[in-house]
């Protein structure tokens, strides 16, 4: 085959990968769209049904170094307008003053608890309960090196049958466990479940609740709005409805307990420990012929601090992209399986395909195309005519996403929002994306050589608080 033969099937290659690849994003925001008017109407009905039916969550929040944000998560958590829950904080090791926040505003004092370890952790050095808030503990042990072994301390001594796991720096709705418990009182099989997450920055958080709604202002975390809106009413209410969903966020997800100390909690030894645990749970429940569901609630529960530094960006879009190809490998028998349904016919493959290698395809067509237009080998009307087709396929996409937004929970109150929000889903196609590729290829290349990685500090700046 000559250079430009060759050529030729890259750029066609790399066009067909796309028009694929966005194809399956508008299918499963059509199937979303579906699920989504249906999830509208039955909303009302089933807060009749289920408005005095409520089965009890223990909140695990994990805090390592959150002084910034500690106090005003726990507030927005012990203002949750649900009956029966407890709230209990992991302080993992923090070499901040995290403890010394929680222990003034919250008045803690050691408490005598028996702790039974049902799941292996770090140590656990102390627990305390607060006077002012008696569903309030926190558990203070040496850090475990990440979020999963806190979560498995909080686990141990977890006292109810669902299970919270989210992150200090996020603020959550008021109604949000009343929405992600419906599908463990409408269907017994679900297993675990998670909702939307939005971007906090910008909007205005008072006493630990969300007072005014708006968008940020940092360019940065502006386009991660699009992003989100774009994986969570698309992607992910998508694999719902056919019980393919292999990613519950870290940020906000709910367990049936004794289902997860039966898989082994979460693991400590990966990186996205939260994804690791939803497709390790398909492979077991599956591999057992269990009947279970793993299921997505699309309204807007959680809000977290997104990162508004390239450097803070750059570290949390390399672990997430590790963080998949070690959940993928450690759980790869699950693919093709017999009895794994959606999740290991469809959604296995697909994250393999058009999720782990996407950043290989990405910036290697790029790369080609842009060589084969340097030496003249393709016009520069071929060239942007290769460009312009992938990236109007990727705007129609967010266009879909926040049109669905729009019809459904509309939590940007004003017609400038929207219009931004459209103006960025074509901006972000320019430069934005390709960095994140590129971030992503490395820290497969990484991951493939087995390097070690060290992330450094996640900064937020947390001034969205009033």
């Amino acid at each position: 085959m000559s250079a430009r033969g060759f050529l030729a099937a890259v750029q066609w290659g790399f066009l067909g990968y796309f028009i694929v690849l966005n194809l399956i994003y508008l299918g499963l925001a059509f199937i979303a769209l579906h699920g989504l008017r249906r999830y509208m109407r039955g909303a009302s009905a089933a807060e009749r049904v289920y408005s005095h039916l409520q089965m009890p969550v223990s909140m695990i929040v994990p805090a390592y170094n959150e002084e910034a944000t500690i106090a005003t998560s726990v507030k927005a958590l012990l203002q949750l307008r649900y009956q029966h829950f407890e709230v209990i904080v992991v302080n993992d090791g923090s070499k901040d003053g995290t403890l010394e926040v929680l222990k003034r505003e919250f008045r803690l004092q050691p408490f005598p608890e028996a702790y039974r370890v049902q799941i292996r952790s770090q140590p656990v050095r102390g627990i305390y309960r607060s006077l002012t808030h008696p569903n309030l503990r926190v558990i203070d042990k040496e850090n475990g090196g990440g979020k999963a072994d806190a979560i498995n301390a909080g686990m141990n001594s977890a006292r109810y049958p669902i299970v919270y796991a989210g992150d200090a720096d996020s603020v959550l709705d008021p109604h949000s466990l009343e929405h992600v418990v419906r599908p463990f009182l409408e269907d017994p099989r679900t297993v675990a479940c998670g909702g939307t997450v939005r971007i906090v920055n910008g909007c205005t958080v008072r006493g630990g609740v969300i007072e005014k709604v708006a968008l940020p202002r940092n360019p940065l975390a502006l386009v991660q709005v699009v992003e989100y809106l774009r994986a969570f009413l698309g992607g992910r209410l998508g694999w719902s409805a056919v019980n393919g969903l292999l990613i519950v966020s870290g940020a906000f997800g709910v367990f049936h307990r004794d289902t997860v100390l039966e898989a082994g909690g979460f693991r400590a030894d990966v990186i996205g420990e939260d994804m690791e645990l939803i497709v390790r749970l398909h492979r077991t429940l599956s591999a057992r012929g269990a009947r279970y569901r793993i299921t997505f609630v699309p309204d807007p529960v959680c809000w977290t601090d997104a990162p508004e530094d390239l450097g803070t960006l750059a570290r949390q879009r390399k672990r997430w992209h590790r963080g998949l190809a070690e959940s993928l490998a450690a759980n790869r028998s699950l693919c093709f399986a017999r009895g794994s349904g959606a999740a290991g016919w469809l959604a296995f493959p697909y994250f393999v395909v058009f999720e782990l290698l996407s950043p290989v395809i990405e910036v290697g067509g790029l790369l080609v195309m842009g060589a084969a237009f340097a030496l003249g080998m393709m016009s520069g009307t071929g060239f942007l005519a290769f460009v312009a087709a992938a990236f109007a396929l990727g705007v129609m996409l967010s266009a879909t996403a926040i049109l669905l937004e729009e019809l459904s929970f509309h939590t940007y109150p004003k017609a400038r929002h929207v219009l931004l929000l459209f103006l960025v889903s074509v901006l972000e196609n320019f430069g934005y994306r390709q960095v994140i590729s590129f971030w992503r290829l490395q820290a497969l290349v990484a991951w493939l050589a087995g390097r070690p990685v060290h992330w450094g500090a996640m900064k937020r700046k947390a001034d969205w608080q009033a």
